[in-house]
């Protein structure tokens, strides 16, 4: 159960984080993206471990949500280095701060979910 519903989860972030509406013949940005949705699934698989510790089971929301945040810190800032490559690549006339915002909104929004799905699944507490 808790594996379709990472998958789901997984889905959604795949939809959210590398949608774009067609993809260059350039091969630099076919590459970067390549990486970036290499970065993301690995990031992804690690908060999906996370998920599934037996040493989290009855944290409070709030104890999950720190624990992830600190889960997974390499896999995380190489999420973001190649989401913002990606990003820079694909759009090179904007801004890199704003680049710098979306890559670090979308590992936000990965934390969010696997704390939302972790809260809606967890069993009720004693």
């Amino acid at each position: 159960m808790r594996m379709l519903l990472l998958g789901a989860a997984l889905v959604m972030m795949t939809s959210a984080a590398m949608t774009c509406s067609a993809l260059a013949d350039d091969d630099d940005t076919k590459s970067a993206q390549k990486l970036a949705q290499q970065g993301r699934d690995d990031y992804w698989h690690c908060l999906a471990r996370e998920y599934s510790r037996d040493s989290n089971q009855g944290l409070s929301e709030q104890d999950f949500g720190r624990s992830v945040a600190g889960a997974c810190p390499s896999e995380r800032q190489y999420y973001r280095v190649v989401l913002l490559d990606y990003l820079t690549t694909h759009y090179p006339n904007i801004d890199a701060g704003a680049h710098l915002d979306t890559a670090n909104r979308a590992v936000e929004s990965a934390q969010k979910d696997i704390v939302m799905a972790y809260v809606k699944h967890r069993p009720p507490q004693k």
